[in-house]
């Protein structure tokens, strides 16, 4: 959600085509997870130890959790701020009862608590698409900001397409999908449902993303306001599109904290107690995994930490989009290789042309990021 604002606030409806394009990336990475995680019987962790050692483990587990902390802290600020938003209070003073109330959830609560809980939260997703209609943009321009593709080799086109691919395909949504895979029972006898589930999961987000982008492209994009802050993004929202849609963006905000925060949360436990070889999972209770929950409130203080600093959530949002663009094509290439080894799937292999697209995604992602940071060094050129 904070990408996607920070990209519509930079470059308009100039990406709105990459949200599109993300449909197929998708499904493909979601799809490769759910049959890795049902075929394999391991999460991602296990499977990288199992198949490819300790050091490819050890680095996937830092790829992991150097972008879990600042994504949590940022969430922590950012549910906090929309919860002030809607009922007026100071944001600051509900960073640690957020994150506590989540940290809560996890805790003592089951799986399938936790579960349902993110699933009621995601409806509050689709008050994006509201705000969007809301925030009246021109829809031609948006037209061709959807179906003409174009990056203008700027830094902020770049750093925008680099966080967009980051923040979507970043590494705990693609680990979180093999866990589920071990934690829910029957996966192998239902594949195909959890693969359909996968798609209509990735249709939806990409839905809600393309509704981000346009709304704060026109709205923060067309004043030329760069925003820092939650309240600065829905506050933006009210001149244009009424009370309303800064209502409507800051319950899209809340719910999309809390169905983050628990996630980046549990798959940060379940890659570092996964690369040990620890008892693990939210269906045990922190007496029957100690050191996976110990993880799970380690992550969670040092985002609270973060967050207190004061960096706004939405900028430190971005931040670790870029961070995660940088460092989720490892991940990618673990997938795709726990993919193609028969050694951990089974006899039957994952079809070829499906490996074959989730290594393209990989290559893709890797060169965005390595034009990134060759620019940021001042090893290529790019303007304003």
């Amino acid at each position: 959600m904070a990408t996607l604002v920070v990209v519509g606030a930079t470059t308009m409806f100039g990406l709105a085509w990459l949200t599109l394009l993300l449909l197929p990336a998708l499904v493909v990475v979601q799809i490769l997870a759910t049959r890795v995680g049902v075929l394999s019987g391991r999460d991602l962790q296990q499977a990288v130890r199992d198949g490819y050692g300790r050091v490819a483990s050890v680095l996937l587990l830092v790829s992991v959790l150097a972008v879990n902390v600042a994504t949590i802290a940022a969430d922590v600020g950012a549910g906090a701020a929309a919860i002030g938003l809607l009922v007026g209070v100071e944001s600051r003073w509900l960073i640690p009862a957020f994150a506590a109330g989540v940290l809560a959830l996890l805790l003592f609560g089951k799986y399938d608590e936790v579960e349902r809980v993110l699933k009621v939260a995601l409806l509050g997703l689709l008050a994006y698409g509201a705000a969007a209609v809301l925030a009246r943009p021109d829809w031609l321009a948006v037209a061709r900001g959807s179906l003409i593709p174009s990056v203008p080799f700027t830094r902020e086109h770049l750093a925008g397409t680099l966080a967009i691919l980051g923040t979507t395909l970043t590494s705990y949504m693609y680990v979180w999908q093999t866990v589920e895979q071990v934690e829910e029972p029957g996966s192998r006898e239902r594949l195909k449902l959890r693969e359909f589930d996968a798609l209509v999961g990735a249709c939806l987000a990409v839905v809600i993303f393309w509704s981000i982008l346009i709304a704060s492209g026109a709205t923060l994009g067309a004043r030329h306001e760069h925003v820092e802050t939650a309240e600065q993004a829905a506050e933006a929202l009210r001149p244009l599109a009424g009370p309303l849609a800064g209502a409507l963006f800051s319950l899209g905000l809340l719910a999309s904290a809390i169905v983050a925060v628990p996630v980046i949360m549990a798959t940060g436990g379940y890659v570092t107690a996964s690369a040990f070889g620890w008892p693990r999972g939210l269906s045990r209770t922190p007496r029957q995994a100690p050191r996976f929950y110990a993880v799970v409130v380690a992550q969670t203080v040092a985002g609270v930490a973060l967050a207190a600093t004061g960096i706004g959530p939405i900028r430190l949002l971005f931040l670790a989009s870029l961070i995660a663009g940088v460092a989720t094509p490892l991940g990618l290439v673990l997938l795709a290789l726990a993919a193609g080894n028969p050694a951990l799937v089974g006899p039957t292999p994952i079809h070829l042309s499906l490996r074959v697209a989730g290594w393209v995604i990989a290559v893709v992602v890797a060169a965005v990021s390595a034009i990134f940071l060759a620019q940021q060094l001042h090893l290529v050129p790019g303007g304003g």
